[in-house]
């Protein structure tokens, strides 16, 4: 057991499935260290891939070093999987004072507010998609990620929308019920009652750091074409312009991103790829890291300016030129990716380049 945690179950319970919501429960954590009580319990529900198990080990150990009990799940490992999972959390979820999220569009997640009785209900930065989170909580739509195609909704949606629909109205604040959102994305609207608390990073400076800069420059991967957004074959024209363009030579890979597309990125463009065993805003803040950061629309351009602030590392993003989106893109994923752009503080704007 933790040395926070008291015999009665956690005061605080966290959900996440990514490395990234895990790095964004340590920072909600770092920064109310006096207000934990009873202590933190993380809980992993693992999810299949390989890398992204591999991030999330790490992360484990460096929350168990903070001093929380961490909680591995392996809640997609067949079709038991989900209810023996659901059914072990349940007392945790019922005494919990407190609950954490990183993900409010999970159905896992979802399934699981149906369950708890916590009284606060905090949301941390599932990257991007906390932004679309909270405009959909704001218009009172139903919780749909930006990259799914508009249309009606699939027989699978119909099933759980009743979940869905029950997990909305427990994310809206009520006089049993406080909710707040701990984010480093920009807020457009704010969900009447919901308490937007910023997220600066201090956890990540104060652990890592500062970093050794290099003279070159470095490239951060994204999803946008494993998640049917962006074309590969453009896609890969735009990284090999880009890094011409401005001498990169490492390219950091998302998590999620295909071996057989990394594998073509590094024999056609010649960039060394890199695949992290953490979060990127840990890897720069750990460093090496180049003096130039390029990306294209993702998290990483709110997140690296607050992780680096005060080292020098310019981070520049490249729009995604409409053509490069394929026709399975979602009617939103132009404006939601040109958003993503044109809110982020702190970066050097690239306009999109040839993608031939």
């Amino acid at each position: 057991m933790s040395p926070r945690a008291g015999s009665a179950g956690p005061h605080t319970l966290a959900f996440v499935e990514s490395p990234v919501q895990l790095l964004n429960v340590l920072e909600w954590a770092h920064a109310r260290e006096h207000a934990l009580g009873a202590g933190l319990t993380l809980v992993v529900l693992s999810p299949i891939d390989p890398m992204t198990r591999g991030q999330l080990r790490r992360m484990s150990e460096l929350a168990r070093e903070e001093g929380h009990e961490v909680r591995w799940e392996e809640a997609r490992g067949g079709p038991a999987a989900p209810f023996q999972t659901v059914g072990g959390l349940t007392p945790l979820l019922r005494r919990a004072r407190r609950v954490v999220m990183g993900d409010p569009f999970s159905r896992y997640v979802q399934l699981l507010l149906t369950i708890t009785r916590a009284r606060d209900l905090v949301v941390v930065d599932d990257g991007t998609a906390t932004m679309e989170f909270v405009a959909q909580l704001a218009r009172g739509e139903r919780l749909v990620r930006w990259h799914r195609k508009g249309g009606r909704p699939g027989p699978r949606d119909l099933v759980f929308a009743p979940v869905s629909s029950s997990a909305r109205r427990r994310l809206t604040p009520s006089g049993r019920r406080t909710v707040e959102i701990f984010s480093s994305m920009p807020m457009e609207e704010t969900p009447a009652g919901v308490t937007v608390t910023a997220n600066t990073f201090a956890w990540t400076r104060a652990r890592f750091g500062p970093p050794r800069i290099t003279k070159g420059a470095d490239m951060v991967g994204t999803s946008l074409v494993e998640t049917g957004v962006v074309d590969g074959d453009r896609y890969l024209e735009a990284v090999r312009a880009l890094a011409k363009a401005h001498g990169a030579t490492r390219y950091f890979a998302h998590r999620r991103e295909s071996p057989e597309k990394l594998h073509r990125l590094a024999v056609e463009t010649g960039l060394e790829i890199v695949r992290p065993d953490l979060p990127l805003e840990l890897i720069a803040r750990r460093g090496p890291i180049g003096r130039t950061v390029l990306s294209f629309p993702s998290t990483v351009v709110h997140t690296l300016p607050l992780a680096l602030a005060g080292t020098q590392v310019r981070v520049a993003v490249c729009d995604i030129d409409p053509a490069w989106l394929t026709e399975n893109a979602s009617p939103r994923a132009q404006g939601f990716l040109s958003g993503v752009t044109g809110t982020a503080r702190d970066v050097h704007r690239l306009s999109a380049v040839s993608a031939v």
